[in-house]
């Protein structure tokens, strides 16, 4: 027995080593060669999305957390990082403050700018604070056994009220928030071999979360979330507490979002409170559901297909897309609850058992024999 499971363990490594070479080989030399500056830039923010779509497969598929509201951790680490390259820009050009201080009549940097000039603490800012708000706001919520939709709507309006506190706060850029950075530490952003380098580190970036994820799903901890997810109160008469599981993925899920959000910003040049508001933290979610939120890719590849279809239809159907991502949703909560993902596995053991029915049909029923007897021995009898 035991070396049945070893051999199914070193098939299922064999098999994802494989997947991930596969996708480096079409991140890192297909996708270069084939799409355009402005294509390949578009998919670089793609894959920022794919990182916190990662992060919420975990927390909502493995985890029943229905996370409404990764724009907070999205916008904490977009900020943090336009923050530092606004305040780098200004020392290039020897301000004091950011041109858009400037603009507005602030004179003097505000003192919570402060720390972030130095890129090492900006850097740890982003790996820290999205994770440390997480571990705050799900030790008050989870601690008091909040679940289900009264935790989906509470999320829902903290990134609510982040968007809309953002918006006045014209130190931190307001509603059009904090735009054109020229140089990512110390490299041009003008220059195309640098904006290609921001896509490798988002590629590289999305691999290692994805593997750190599976690594987790796979783990003894994984097993527990999901026993979690079903069945709290069981795990809880063991002697578990499902407060500090749902934590711990919670913090994961913020860890990805902060990163995620970090890169987002020199890729696309600018981060605002529209970016990080209710909208968006919806949008994730739709790529997560229709891509397959329990599964490994399904939410990696649901968000960027999203976001690429929405980026395609827009540009032939302004309005349309809307009502179309509308439909798509339904559609997968309706009848799909699995999401894509769960469509070839659906659609194989209904083919299965078609097949299996055809094969094993009762043979019809023998007419018993009825025997016959002649008239002379009825008469001899």
């Amino acid at each position: 027995m035991t070396a049945l499971v070893g051999t199914l363990r070193a098939g299922s490594s064999l098999k994802a080593l494989s997947g991930f070479a596969i996708a480096a080989v079409l991140l890192f030399a297909v996708a270069p060669a084939v799409l355009s500056d402005f294509r390949l830039n578009l998919l670089a923010k793609f894959l920022c999305f794919a990182i916190v779509a990662a992060g919420i497969g975990l927390a909502w598929g493995r985890g029943g957390m229905l996370t409404l509201g990764q724009g907070v951790f999205f916008g904490i680490g977009a900020y943090i990082m336009a923050m530092h390259l606004q305040m780098t820009d200004a020392a290039r050009l020897g301000n004091d403050v950011p041109e858009f201080m400037e603009i507005s009549g602030i004179r003097e940097l505000p003192s919570f700018w402060q720390p972030f000039a130095s890129a090492p603490v900006a850097i740890l800012g982003i790996l820290v604070l999205p994770g440390l708000v997480a571990a705050v706001l799900g030790y008050g919520v989870f601690k008091r056994r909040v679940k289900g939709a009264y935790f989906a709507i509470l999320s829902q309006a903290l990134a609510a009220a982040l968007a809309i506190w953002l918006t006045g706060q014209q130190a931190i850029g307001g509603f059009t928030g904090l735009s054109d950075f020229r140089a990512f530490f110390g490299f041009k952003l003008s220059d195309p071999v640098n904006r290609q380098m921001l896509f490798f580190i988002a590629a590289g970036t999305l691999l290692a979360v994805v593997a750190l994820v599976r690594q987790l799903m796979h783990s003894r901890y994984g097993e527990l979330l999901v026993a979690v997810r079903d069945q709290e109160e069981r795990v809880r008469f063991l002697g578990y507490d499902p407060a500090n599981v749902k934590i711990v993925a919670y913090v994961v899920a913020a860890f990805f979002a902060g990163i995620a959000g970090a890169l987002f910003t020199p890729i696309v040049g600018i981060i605002s409170p529209a970016d990080i508001g209710v909208v968006p933290s919806i949008a994730f979610l739709i790529g997560v559901a229709i891509g397959g939120r329990t599964t490994l890719l399904g939410p990696v590849l649901g968000a960027i297909g999203v976001a690429w279809a929405q980026t395609a239809l827009s540009e032939q159907f302004p309005s349309g897309w809307t009502y179309l991502q509308g439909v798509l949703f339904i559609v997968v909560v309706g009848f799909i609850p699995a999401g894509l993902a769960g469509v070839w596995p659906m659609l194989k053991g209904f083919l299965d058992s078609r097949f299996r029915r055809g094969r094993e049909a009762p043979a019809p029923p023998e007419t018993p024999e009825v025997e016959t007897v002649e008239p002379e021995k009825v008469e001899s009898r």
